[in-house]
């Protein structure tokens, strides 16, 4: 599944699967002091062929469905979505279940989508090697159709677009490429500001896809060497400061398939099926990684920062327990899950529990 949860909704969790049947489920954290302690209410629709909510289609030929064609308003009201065959962004009301807006600005597929922390601004990249920034409209507090065209088209790369990052606070649209290019811009004025390229001994081609912002600007990229290279050296995380200098790197042996930072964590998934939390400063591992045993294809924090949602290839959600109460602190994940133990439980159909010891 490709699930995603929104930074400022504390009621809805969203589901997109690879079908493309969206799933509108609650939940809710008992409490801030029980950290591991949650309420779930799965989306009856999702599983009932007459009342399934698809999203409107179709997608490019070809195109390789992944969660970064997709983003939920804060409010948890709208869902937009890339990767259509006529090149536009479409806007669907996850509570009407129909399209509400259709913006065709792009001269190619949209590749990835991003909201910044405000969920002011949504950023999409391109196969056109653009990027635009659009506003999203608010009517009475509640989140609504994209502006009718992009505020900013933002130029500089020669290559498909692969990633993208916001943050309207610092004003600052990050950008990655196919070919291993990152790209800096404003929001305000969409000015270009410098290009950052991530260090290689290969002479591989190098793509970027992934790339993350904290809420103080630093910026995490994930690069991947396409080619021959062995899974050992092809994968890596590098930290670049608001300003755009190079703080340093850390070799991957897995590759990651998603990554959100949260306070002073990055969360990653992997193809390997491990979940990691790293220190965003020193790159390293704060916790052994966890074994989901099958692919992660996305991961998400809630915004209580008291669990972490991960969905799986198999179309399982977990649900990850993050500290006891004394260790949940506000604003960061706490080193350790779970104390002694950590418990995965799989929520989607309740068939199967991970219980997995700490070593």
């Amino acid at each position: 599944m490709r699930s995603f949860i929104t930074q400022g909704s504390s009621e809805t969790l969203v589901t997109i699967n690879q079908n493309l049947i969206i799933g509108t489920h609650g939940w809710l954290p008992y409490d801030k002091s029980i950290s591991n302690y949650f309420t779930f209410t799965k989306d009856q629709t999702v599983t009932n062929q007459k009342t399934q909510r698809f999203v409107s289609g179709p997608f490019a030929p070809g195109l390789v469905i992944i969660s970064k064609l997709f983003v939920v308003s804060h409010d948890g009201k709208v869902l937009f979505s890339g990767g259509h065959w006529d090149n536009s962004i479409r806007v669907t009301s996850l509570t009407k279940g129909k399209v509400i807006g259709q913006h065709i600005r792009h001269m190619d597929i949209v590749t990835c989508l991003a909201t910044d922390y405000c969920g002011i601004h949504l950023i999409s990249g391109s196969r056109d090697a653009t990027c635009m920034i659009w506003q999203i409209s608010q009517q009475g507090g509640v989140s609504g159709d994209l502006s009718a065209k992009p505020l900013q088209i933002l130029y500089g790369h020669t290559d498909e677009i692969s990633s993208v990052a916001i943050s309207t606070e610092l004003d600052m649209a990050v950008s990655g490429a196919r070919d291993g290019i990152v790209i800096i811009h404003t929001i305000r004025r969409g000015q270009y500001m410098r290009t950052l390229k991530p260090p290689s001994d290969s002479t591989l081609v190098m793509t970027i896809p992934n790339i993350a912002v904290s809420e103080d600007g630093h910026i995490v990229i994930h690069s991947s060497l396409e080619g021959k290279a062995t899974l050992k050296n092809r994968n890596s995380l590098h930290l670049y400061s608001v300003n755009g200098k190079y703080l340093g790197s850390e070799s991957l042996k897995e590759q990651i398939l998603d990554m959100c930072v949260t306070g002073e964590n990055i969360v990653t998934g992997s193809r390997q099926g491990l979940l990691s939390i790293r220190d965003l400063y020193s790159l390293s591992l704060s916790v052994a990684p966890l074994i989901m045993r099958v692919p992660i294809h996305c991961v998400s924090v809630t915004k209580e920062n008291s669990h972490i949602l991960v969905g799986l290839e198999d179309g399982k959600l977990i649900i990850v327990g993050v500290g006891k109460p004394a260790e949940a602190k506000s604003g960061q994940i706490s080193r350790k899950l779970f104390g002694s133990s950590r418990r995965l439980s799989q929520i989607s159909s309740g068939e199967t529990e991970y219980n997995t010891q700490d070593s």
